[in-house]
C-alpha cells in the first residue's frame, strides 16, 4: 500500500527525496520503486539508531498498534494509573492532527511528545527520532510509541522499538487477525481491548480470534481486558513487569530481532 499511495514519504524522512536530498536523484533516473526501496534502508537503519539510545538509557520501548479506536489512550491512562508509582513511563503519542491523545497523558503526570504526520498514515524511524529530541528519557523504565491507527501500514516500519503489541478491540471483528496478517503477524502480544462490551455483542469470539492469531504460527500472548476495569488490567501489569525485567536482564532480543527480520518490507 505504501508502494503504491507514496505515503512512505513522512514529514521525519522527505528531506531525503527533496531538493538536494541523498535520495532525490536515483542512479537510474527512475523516481519510484528505487527511491522507496532506499527510504525504507534508510528507515531501518535510523530504527537501528533509535534502538541504540535507547538502550544505552535501558528503556523498554514499546510500539502499540491497533486500528482507530480500539483504545490505545485509554490503556495508557489506565496503564499509568497502575504503574505510574512505582515505573517511570514516557509516551511518544502519533496522530494525523491534534494533540488531544498527549495532552490526555500529560494529565496523568507523565511526559508526552505528539508527533503529527498530516497525511502519514505511520510513524517511521524518522519521526521518533525527531521526537526523542523533544522528550526525555533519563531515568525512564518504559517508553511506548502510541502509532497511527491504522492495521497495515505500521507494521512495516521499525521505529527502533523493543515489542510490538497490537490491540483488537471487542468491537471490531473476531477475524481481523486473518484479514491484517501482518500487523499481527508480527505482534509480541495481542490485546483484546473493551471486553466490558462483550455482554452486549453476539459477533465477537475470543476464542476465535485467538485461533486467527494462531493460524499465523504466532505464538504471542494474548490478555483479555477492559481498560474500565482496575482488577482486568492487572494481568497487562504483569505483563509489561516481566517484559522489562527480561529487557533489563539482556533477554530483549525477540521483539526486535525475530519479529523484525520477519517484518515484510512492501504492502
Amino acid at each position: 500500500m505504501c508502494n503504491s499511495c507514496g505515503c512512505n514519504i513522512t514529514p521525519g524522512n522527505e528531506h531525503l527525496v527533496t531538493q538536494d536530498g541523498e535520495l532525490a536523484h536515483t542512479d537510474s533516473g527512475s523516481e519510484t520503486v528505487e527511491v522507496l526501496q532506499n527510504l525504507l534502508h534508510e528507515n531501518n537503519h535510523q530504527a537501528i539508531h533509535n534502538r541504540e539510545h535507547l538502550d544505552r538509557h535501558q528503556v523498554l520501548t514499546i510500539n502499540l498498534m491497533s486500528s482507530p479506536g480500539s483504545g490505545k489512550t485509554a490503556l495508557l491512562e489506565a496503564t499509568i494509573d497502575a504503574l505510574g508509582d512505582v515505573l517511570q513511563i514516557g509516551v511518544i503519542e502519533g496522530d494525523l492532527e491534534t494533540e488531544n491523545d498527549a495532552n490526555r497523558i500529560r494529565q496523568k503526570g507523565v511526559p508526552a511528545y505528539q508527533i503529527s504526520t498530516g497525511s502519514a498514515c505511520h510513524l517511521d524511524a524518522h519521526m521518533v527520532h525527531d521526537a526523542l529530541h523533544h522528550i526525555s528519557i533519563e531515568g525512564l523504565d518504559i517508553l511506548f510509541i502510541e502509532n497511527i491507527g491504522n492495521l497495515v501500514c505500521p507494521a512495516s516500519f521499525d521505529l527502533g522499538q523493543h515489542l510490538n503489541i497490537t490491540l483488537l478491540s471487542v468491537t471490531e471483528g473476531d477475524d481481523k487477525p486473518a484479514k491484517y496478517p501482518v500487523i499481527f503477524r508480527t505482534t509480541d502480544l495481542m490485546l483484546l481491548t473493551k471486553t466490558d462490551l462483550l455482554p452486549h455483542l453476539d459477533d465477537f469470539d475470543p476464542d476465535h480470534a485467538e485461533q486467527n492469531l494462531r493460524q499465523l504460527s504466532n505464538p504471542a500472548e494474548v490478555i483479555a481486558l477492559s481498560s474500565r476495569d482496575g482488577d482486568q488490567i492487572e494481568q497487562w501489569v504483569q505483563w509489561l513487569r516481566s517484559a522489562l525485567k527480561q529487557y533489563r536482564s539482556g533477554d530483549h532480543n525477540r521483539g526486535h530481532t525475530s519479529q523484525s527480520e520477519n517484518r515484510p518490507h512492501q504492502h
